[in-house]
């Protein structure tokens, strides 16, 4: 009775760790595509501000721009909030605008397109448990969301 005990209790033990394990790469993953949106943007806008200093338009203005970006004053950040259920992973802008980029279940790591502040659109877009999701949305995820349509 008591050998059986003792290995329930360690088996148990060893389920909770290695969900545990889930849960903490879950969140790492998350603030890894928090990185590469933030990245993303950066390699987005500041083509876009260089094209505008060619034209002569507004050229102070527009490389005060690019050495803001350039020196971490980047205009848009990307956070996670965490809920009972979700992590969000919400977009900040230099005016303080926010909006949810989209959201990751807890449990599963399923990444979900946002269909408001407080909930996701039905399906599963990629999964951060999986490699190759992980690897493919690092890759290609952008600022704006549209690697977040359905594939």
């Amino acid at each position: 009775m008591t050998v059986t005990l003792n290995k329930d209790f360690s088996d148990f033990c060893a389920q909770r760790d290695a969900q545990n394990t889930i849960q903490l790469n879950i969140i790492k993953w998350s603030w890894m595509l928090c990185d590469a949106l933030r990245q993303n943007y950066i390699d987005v806008v500041i083509p876009v501000h260089k094209s505008f200093i060619k034209k002569g338009d507004r050229v102070e203005y527009h490389q005060a721009c690019i050495d803001d970006i350039k020196s971490g004053k980047c205009g848009v950040d990307f956070t996670i909030e965490s809920g009972r259920k979700y992590h969000k992973i919400i977009m900040k802008d230099s005016s303080g605008s926010r909006s949810v980029h989209c959201f990751v279940d807890k449990e599963t790591g399923s990444v979900l397109k946002s269909a408001s502040w407080k909930a996701p659109a039905k399906g599963e877009r990629f999964n951060l448990c999986l490699i190759k999701d992980r690897e493919w949305m690092m890759k290609n995820a952008d600022w704006s969301g549209s690697y977040l349509y359905k594939r």
